[in-house]
């Protein structure tokens, strides 16, 4: 797999960064994820914005303009053998001596790396997932996409503990987003999710979702949704840029709705992967 490391393409092998990168130290930097569909990267310019509002969120400099971004993305996209791409992409502060302050004069550490795009299978999609509610304990910038996602992984792990395959995410009674996901509640054929704050990440395809309901009249709203109409949710899904969207089937071990994907999901799922077809169109 061949990355990119400050400036060069390399070897993700041979890819090295010093110990004192405050990526490493304090978790001090920010990421993106980016699907790339048939060597076309997704909502890039939703992606890049996202990425800016992160580092400017974080006060580190903006290495790039957008449009040398999609330049390098273009180009690592092209190095990999897989059409289909999951791209991450990381920039720090930098390198400097151990101490919480910000250091003068530090140039920025950029990361990227392109791996084989791995969507859930058929039979996922038609039986869906279990997962399992947890107190959202992570801080109060959950809309800064943070390298430091300690809390997620431990929340993440608790679902795997538990045979799930996502956390569904409570604060103090009301729904938040997933451990690696946006959540959507289906209730009397309304798609509900919670609004954009700084207690959930502004998801891309959260975005997509809530255009392709606008545009297809399908009744949805961005509110605040309590726990207890997540558990009785007539449909949940959990929506991300690796998973798409993906049915949630048992929540804490009982059904959701009859037990299998609904119709508002299996709407939904169609219309994106029409909407994909239309901006990453197949070449020729």
């Amino acid at each position: 797999m061949i990355c990119y490391l400050n400036g060069e393409f390399l070897p993700l092998s041979e890819a090295r960064i010093p110990v004192l990168d405050r990526g490493f130290i304090f978790g001090d930097g920010v990421y993106e994820v980016i699907p790339v569909y048939r060597r076309q990267a997704f909502r890039l310019a939703g992606h890049l914005a996202r990425l800016g509002r992160s580092l400017d969120a974080v006060r580190i400099a903006r290495p790039h303009d957008d449009a040398r971004w999609a330049e390098l993305i273009r180009e690592l996209v092209a190095h990999q053998e897989h059409d289909d791409q999951s791209l991450y992409l990381q920039v720090t502060r930098g390198v400097a001596r151990r101490d919480h302050t910000f250091p003068a004069g530090v140039t920025p550490t950029v990361f990227m790396m392109s791996g084989a795009l791995t969507l859930p299978p058929a039979d996922v999609l038609t039986r869906g997932i279990p997962a399992v509610t947890q107190t959202d304990n992570r801080w109060f910038r959950c809309d800064i996409k943070s390298t430091a996602l300690l809390a997620n992984v431990l929340l993440r792990q608790a679902a795997s503990d538990a045979g799930a395959g996502e956390a569904v995410l409570l604060r103090d009674g009301f729904l938040t987003e997933g451990s690696a996901s946006n959540i959507f509640v289906v209730r009397g054929g309304t798609i509900r999710t919670p609004a954009k704050s700084h207690l959930t990440l502004p998801g891309i395809t959260y975005d997509v979702i809530a255009d392709l309901a606008r545009d297809n009249a399908l009744p949805y709203e961005q509110c605040d949704v309590h726990e207890t109409e997540v558990r009785a949710a007539d449909e949940i899904w959990l929506a991300s840029s690796t998973r798409e969207i993906l049915p949630v089937t048992a929540l804490d071990g009982r059904p959701v709705g009859n037990g299998v994907p609904g119709p508002m999901f299996r709407r939904m799922y169609e219309l994106f992967q029409a909407y994909k077809d239309i901006h990453c169109p197949p070449a020729g």
